[in-house]
């Protein structure tokens, strides 16, 4: 299991949000490149980037951030926010992103959706956020009518990286990961599937481990010290041997 630590970027900082609500900020570093070589000096190699910026105006900001993470760190970068057209799509993988997590555009209009991954297969996540199981999109401002797994089934068969579920009335709240969620989740699509929202304990993590799902976002939990990073990654290595084992076994 990947651990994704988390770079919120606000106006150039490393933020967390409480909820998706932009009025409920904290600022955790005015340098998100020094956070990110910090992760990477305690052992990540992943790290998932948010242009909130971007989320919330629909146009991509944060950019020269971004770029000195992708070229100053060597990190494998995952990156969402405001990635709604072919144009942000490409300029996001000429710079040298890794994966691209698209959200409200997918949401809205699935087969341009599955037109982009077509054209650009493996690079693209679909970008899952929900409350109470319903997606909601515009930086998690507008809630549909379509439940995560559901969009998820509708998608089985492109080429996409995986799918990030986040749970958004967990995000930021320090009040552990929605477990059955992610297990729902899980037993409705084979696509690789990325855990975020409520991470907040190495037991939470244990858990998702279990699971085996492809990875896991952790944001607050490490900026507050409640999961060394370390730890974390030791579970998701643990991860990969169990389930190496389970194939084998079988």
């Amino acid at each position: 299991m990947q651990i994704w630590p988390a770079i919120d970027l606000r106006g150039g900082k490393c933020v967390r949000l409480r909820q998706g609500d932009y009025g409920r900020e904290t600022v955790f570093g005015d340098d998100p490149v020094a956070v990110a070589r910090r992760w990477r000096g305690e052992g990540a190699t992943h790290v998932h980037l948010v242009d909130l910026d971007g989320a919330r105006d629909g146009r991509a900001a944060n950019g020269e951030v971004v770029r000195r993470i992708v070229v100053e760190t060597g990190l494998t970068c995952q990156l969402g926010g405001g990635i709604r057209d072919a144009h942000a799509i490409g300029e996001w993988l000429d710079l040298g992103i890794d994966r691209l997590v698209v959200g409200t555009r997918a949401v809205r209009d699935p087969d341009w959706f599955r037109a982009m991954c077509r054209c650009h297969p493996g690079r693209l996540v679909l970008g899952l956020d929900a409350r109470d199981g319903i997606v909601a999109t515009d930086g998690w401002r507008e809630m549909g009518r379509v439940t995560a797994a559901d969009l998820a089934v509708q998608f089985a068969e492109e080429p996409i990286a995986a799918v990030v579920y986040t749970d958004i009335a967990r995000d930021g709240m320090m009040e552990g990961a929605n477990i059955e969620a992610i297990r729902v989740m899980r037993d409705r699509t084979a696509l690789p599937l990325v855990a975020s929202g409520g991470v907040t304990t190495i037991d939470d993590v244990r858990r998702l481990a279990e699971l085996r799902i492809a990875g896991c976002i952790i944001g607050r939990a490490l900026y507050e010290n409640a999961i060394p990073l370390a730890d974390a990654l030791r579970w998701g290595a643990a991860a990969a041997v169990s389930k190496t084992e389970s194939t084998t076994i079988r």
